[in-house]
């Protein structure tokens, strides 16, 4: 016992020591700067953090005293951050939230580094107003002793740590509302956590848990529960006790069934079951609107029951299906078939580790430092990074990547390529085609079209297809029963199978062609081709292939399940297929406030209208949106600027000044340009507008459409028009000058090295994305400029982006060595694709610059220095 009091006192001498000599080494440098911004205290971004910290309570800054949000980085020294940490209850004594997160710093490879800290000193435990603690990605194995006796805390976040356990003291938090311990290795929960009655929001996923204790159900203020990518194989009926839920995830797990009773939970609206193991589920979650199902073996039969005896159940290889959110998935001996967010999917066969282990990936962007690439080589995929890197695995794995094959040149080799130990080489590489895709389109409004109570339809199912159009064996296709049909009970002369395939308009009734297998709550059917039409006898094929195959453009076929009296349900299919696709859309043209030559034009449905003007009128003006028109998925339109105002840039989308749109309802179907005229409007402002028209963009648009404007519908060409204003020139004013930011004369460089006109740069800005602060200051831009222009746009990075390089083109405007110093900014940013834009776009203005001298004849010897009209003269590059 003396001896642990012995050593118990020599660490805490050995911390103090260390505060001690931290201190007289901050006193002895140079002033500590203003840290202190009201109650807050923000030293995680700050090198050093913790001798900051020291200094300021060596000080005994009497604003400590006030400070009520403190945030430190744990990538410090363990025994100077624990020397830290245990003065804070005397120096910070109202301290309210603590974070003391790791994951600032980041590898070689840009994945996140855990923190140091591994545990917390037991003064801590002293903050009696603490409410909020976040020790997120530390190397935490067990829960420090002092967290249960803070009895303030209501949120606590744990999650990227090493936990494999809880204590049951976790229990006697009276005020904890929030804890989240994802990314960990829990593998059993104490029973002491059904104690935590204000508990609200829950989050254990991503962990290794296969049972739940049935305390949990005493949660009885549980709102959120979210127990994704787990080992769970059942779940307690004590979770019907749960009264206050609204929401409950399980994707990701073993679960082979689910209690009914999670039906009737009043108040839940979501309950997430996707990619379990559920093969029959109660009939009150199987028709439930808020119960997600997709990736479960529903109707399959299970495995066979009749094994010699003492045969060991050999449980079914667990199928994970991670959403864009998800970076990280558990691989345990058992094996798992996992699928990623950007659809490469891998495969661990049971045993292919013996302990569980968690895997981490990254999706890489293909760049040149990347990846070598031979004088023949072409990369045809991201770069998909697995870590932690060096895991040797007992059974080979497999990797499916998706890959597009060049078009220019026929594809010889595919292989995959790996890198270990700084090398690269390549796997034994198999090539498939890619499986047919299925797609669910929910149905609305179908009983209201048939006028019949009992009619009803499946989910519609679309399919495409990759490859020649005939299979080499038929190829089952299951569709869900219509909503209230059963297999036991319907009547299968009302049951109609619909066929469509684009772009024939109509629904043609196969259920004649096919032989339709009923089961309770699926119908099934086989095809050997996705086409129904008679095939011709003759033929002038030649017996024998040609050695390359032409394959058909990929079609869409479409089938549908009706169950109704009706006996001609093609027409009936097709009002339905049409009210799917149309959408009551309005139209949107908006200029800038800052700069009234860029506008912005949008179509968006009729229900999203009013909340992104809300969140455009703040940086955009202009007239109220366009009448309400009808437009279907996937329809053409175009806008074209008409009464004297133009498009003031190339571009790939634009034809003949004309921009062109395809709408889809899920997508912003937003675009934004610059606009010029040709008319003074030093004299007068420029009164234009923008029309909308439907269609691919025709060689001639009528002079103001006013033939098509006469009538409204479906099939007109002219949709809407809303006007558009330049304001007059006020004196010297150009655009570019003023209060506004239009850089529309603005020519940077010169007329010999090549021009950047305000297109080019707009296309820079448009490339940079989160890059640009590093670009500013390698421009020269002061820091408190760059934070000003932050806070000013600071729910647009756009804007951003766009003010910080137009306001550094305006400075710049004239002088030499402009465009030269953009390029070296950009490669000194790590932005080498971009500089080498730059430099395409500079090489073109010189060709055309030498092309027009040659056009006027011009001899070199006859060129002096160019003057303000020659500079204006070649026609500058555009991007």
């Amino acid at each position: 016992m003396a001896a642990v009091a012995e050593g118990l006192e020599t660490e805490s001498a050995a911390a103090e020591d260390a505060a001690r000599d931290a201190a007289d080494a901050v006193d002895a440098g140079p002033g500590v700067p203003p840290l202190l911004a009201g109650n807050r205290l923000s030293l995680d971004l700050y090198p050093r953090g913790c001798h900051r910290l020291l200094h300021l309570c060596a000080q005994q800054v009497p604003q400590l005293l006030e400070v009520e949000f403190l945030q430190l980085s744990s990538h410090e020294d363990p025994r100077l951050l624990e020397a830290t940490l245990a003065r804070l209850p005397w120096s910070l004594p109202r301290l309210r939230s603590l974070v003391l997160k790791g994951g600032q710093r980041r590898n070689a490879l840009g994945a996140c580094l855990q923190g140091s800290l591994t545990t917390l000193p037991a003064s801590l435990s002293g903050l009696t107003h603490l409410a909020h603690l976040d020790l997120s990605f530390n190397s935490l194995e067990t829960l420090p002793a002092c967290v249960p006796q803070m009895c303030g805390l209501s949120a606590l976040l744990l999650s990227h740590n090493c936990l494999s356990e809880l204590p049951e003291a976790l229990g006697a938090l009276p005020a904890l509302t929030f804890l989240a311990i994802t990314h960990n290795r829990l593998e059993t929960l104490p029973t002491a956590l059904g104690s935590l009655s204000t508990l609200q929001r829950l989050d254990l996923s991503e962990n290794l848990l296969d049972t739940l204790p049935p305390e949990i159900g005493g949660l009885s203020s549980l709102a959120e529960l979210n127990l994704a990518s787990n080992r769970l194989q059942s779940l307690p009926t004590s979770l019907a006790g749960l009264r206050s839920l609204r929401l409950l995830v399980l994707h990701s797990n073993l679960l082979a069934s689910v209690p009914a009773s999670l039906a009737r939970l009043p108040l839940l609206t979501r309950l997430d079951l996707r990619d379990n193991q559920l093969r029959d589920v109660p009939p009150e979650l199987l028709d439930a609107p808020f119960v997600r199902l997709q990736g479960n073996p529903l109707g399959r039969a299970p495995p066979d029951p009749h094994s010699p005896p003492g045969t060991p159940v050999v449980p079914e290889m667990p199928r994970l299906l991670l959403t864009s959110d998800v970076d990280s998935f558990p691989v345990t001996p058992q094996g798992c078939s996992v699928t990623l967010a950007c659809g490469v999917r891998l495969q661990f066969p049971a045993g292919a580790t013996a302990t569980p282990v968690t895997i981490r990936y990254r999706l890489w962007l293909p760049e040149p430092r990347l990846v070598p690439l031979g004088p023949h080589d072409s990369l045809l995929s991201g770069v998909l990074e697995l870590q932690p890197h060096g895991v040797a695995f007992l059974q080979e794995v497999g990797l499916w990547l998706l890959f597009v094959p060049p078009r220019a040149r026929r594809c010889r080799e595919v292989v995959v390529r790996t890198l270990s130990d700084n090398s690269w080489s390549d796997l034994e590489t198999h090539l498939e085609e890619e499986a047919p895709k299925v797609v669910h389109v929910g149905s609305r409004g179908r009983p209201a079209l048939l006028e019949e109570p009992e009619a009803a339809a499946s989910p519609l199912l679309c399919l495409t297809q990759s490859g020649p159009p005939s299979f080499l064996q038929p190829v089952t296709v299951q569709l869900p029963l219509p909503p209230g049909v059963t297999g036991l009970s319907l009547d299968r002369s009302r049951l109609h199978l619909l066929y469509r395939a684009p772009p024939a308009a109509a629904w043609d009734d196969i259920t004649a062609q096919v032989a339709l297998e009923l089961t309770h709550l699926y119908a099934r059917f086989q095809v050997t081709r996705f086409s129904w039409s008679v095939l011709p006898l003759a033929s002038s094929v030649p017996p024998h292939p040609p050695v390359c195959t032409a394959y058909l453009t990929p079609q869409l076929p479409r089938y549908w399940l009706w169950y109704t009296t009706a006996t001609c349900v093609g027409g009936l299919a097709r009002k339905a297929w049409e009210r799917l696709r149309l959408h009551r859309v309005n139209l949107i043209a908006l200029q800038r406030r800052r700069d009234p030559e860029q506008v912005l034009l949008q179509c968006l449905p009729r229900n999203k209208v009013d909340a992104t003007l809300r969140r455009l009128l703040e940086r955009y003006r202009g007239p109220e949106p366009s009448d309400t028109v009808e437009m279907f998925e996937g329809e053409k339109f175009f806008a074209a600027f008409e009464g004297g105002i133009d498009v003031d840039a190339g571009r790939p989308d634009c034809v003949e000044g004309r921009l062109r749109f395809v709408f889809y309802s899920h997508l912003r179907n937003v675009k934004e340009v610059y606009v010029t005229t040709a008319l003074d409007r030093k004299a007068q402002a420029v009164r234009g507008q923008v029309s909308f028209y439907r269609g691919e963009v025709p060689k001639e648009v009528p002079e103001e459409a006013e033939a098509a404007r006469q009538k409204k519908g479906m099939d007109t060409l002219w949709m809407a028009t809303l006007p558009i204003k330049l304001p007059r020139l006020r004196g010297s004013e150009g655009p570019g000058q003023g209060a506004s930011l239009s850089l529309a004369p603005l020519n940077l460089g010169d007329a010999e090295t090549g021009f950047l006109t305000q297109s080019n740069l707009l296309t820079v800005a448009g490339r940079l994305g989160p890059d640009w602060p590093a670009v500013a200051l390698h421009l020269g831009m002061p820091y408190r400029e760059l934070q000003r222009i932050r806070h000013e746009f600071r729910d647009d990075l756009d804007g951003q982006i766009r003010h910080m390089l137009f306001s550094w083109a305006e400075r710049q405007a004239g002088r030499p060595g402009a465009v030269g110093l953009l390029v070296q900014a950009l490669e000194q940013s790590d932005r080498q694709d971009v500089a080498e834009e730059v430099q395409a776009i500079l090489e073109l203005g010189r060709r055309k610059y030498q092309e027009g001298i040659q056009r006027t004849s011009l001899a070199p010897g006859d060129l002096g220095p160019p003057g303000p009209s020659a500079l204006q003269s070649p026609e500058p590059a555009q991007a």
